[in-house]
């Protein structure tokens, strides 16, 4: 296997860090933090640079907050210099692990998203339900951000990165004293196992990128060794379609096994096999091989969330720009979909006019 050098120098790179920068900033700039780094931009770049350069870069104090939509899970954000940081090291590393990845991965890669990855779904079923009765399995990872091994993490970029400057990154990085879970342990990691040694927080970018090459491993297993046919990963969201459920239940046990004891990652109760001709429940979207339709509690979000925008807008507690982003955002989600009835419905419910 490849393994790349050199290239570290390229992240410290002061061209790339303010590249990074703008990167960071995107649709940000007038937030304090970002306006407070922008007012001595040289200087802070450049501040981040000597850091990166004679190893005394540390990584700051997350905030953490949680998010209820679509579950309750804890986020922890960087302050902007770090996310500098990250950016300048996703610009420079990611489109080489990209590289590895296979077809039907879906994650954080461009012009490979989540609308791709239904489409595909919806391609393979309009393909193979003509001939035969179809089924899906669906593999659930139990609480996957939070259990990503640090170890066998760090196993991995080393088995890909010949750069011991752009290591010892990494393991400041995935490593920081400020990102314990406080998870309990499972029976599948070793007595020797800490608690901060395991998980990466949700909300970074080099956790995205990180959490790819992770369950990448799984893919090649899966489609270079296992030799699965239909099989599709967005993120840690796993479809395998099949005729046979005997099969589906032979690949469950397999890649059960491999997610244990290589991983160290576990399976949830949701994981389960059904047939296609009930609907594939993936990344927010219900799919058959005529039509597909948005999941029942996205819409049931996107209502309540409209209604909120409408009020707001009512009362002048928000600009008409910025209920308009909201409109649009959910109307580019639904044409992706069959959807012509909701949005005439949500056209006709929800009208942007003020109070007199």
């Amino acid at each position: 296997m490849k393994r790349y050098k050199n290239l570290y120098p390229k992240i410290y790179d002061y061209e790339n860090l303010y590249n990074a920068y703008l990167s960071a900033r995107k649709n940000k700039r007038y937030r304090p933090e970002v306006l407070a780094f922008s007012a001595n931009l040289e200087e802070n770049l450049i501040e981040l640079q000597n850091e990166l350069i004679y190893h005394s870069y540390k990584v700051g104090r997350y905030r953490e907050f949680y998010v209820y939509e679509p579950k309750r899970r804890l986020v922890m954000a960087l302050p902007f210099r770090d996310r500098v940081l990250q950016w300048a090291v996703y610009r420079i590393v990611n489109p080489i692990f990209s590289r590895s990845y296979i077809l039907d991965s879906y994650a954080c890669i461009p012009g490979r998203g989540i609308h791709a990855a239904v489409k595909r779904i919806n391609y393979w079923l309009r393909l193979d339900c003509k001939y035969e009765k179809m089924y899906y399995l669906k593999l659930d990872i139990a609480k996957f951000f939070y259990r990503v091994d640090h170890q066998v993490l760090l196993n991995i970029l080393a088995s890909k990165i010949d750069d011991s400057d752009l290591m010892k990154l990494f393991h400041t990085i995935i490593e920081s004293e400020d990102t314990p879970f406080g998870l309990p342990l499972s029976q599948n990691f070793s007595e020797g196992t800490r608690l901060f040694d395991i998980g990466i927080p949700i909300g970074n970018l080099t956790s995205q990128m990180f959490a790819n090459l992770y369950m990448n491993e799984l893919d090649q297993f899966a489609k270079r060794t296992f030799r699965i046919r239909r099989y599709i990963r967005y993120m840690d969201d796993i479809v395998i379609l099949s005729p046979s459920k005997l099969l589906l239940h032979h690949y469950k046990d397999v890649l059960e096994r491999f997610l244990n004891d290589n991983l160290h990652l576990i399976l949830n109760k949701k994981t389960a096999i059904r047939p296609c001709n009930l609907g594939i429940d993936f990344c927010g979207y219900k799919i058959w091989e005529d039509h597909i339709k948005i999941r029942k509690n996205t819409v049931l979000r996107m209502k309540r969330h409209l209604k909120l925008i409408t009020e707001q807008y009512a009362e002048g507690k928000i600009s008409l720009d910025k209920a308009c982003e909201t409109f649009t955002s959910y109307y580019g989600m639904l044409k992706h979909c069959n959807s012509y009835n909701l949005r005439k419905q949500l056209s006709k419910t929800y009208i942007l006019q003020r109070k007199n």
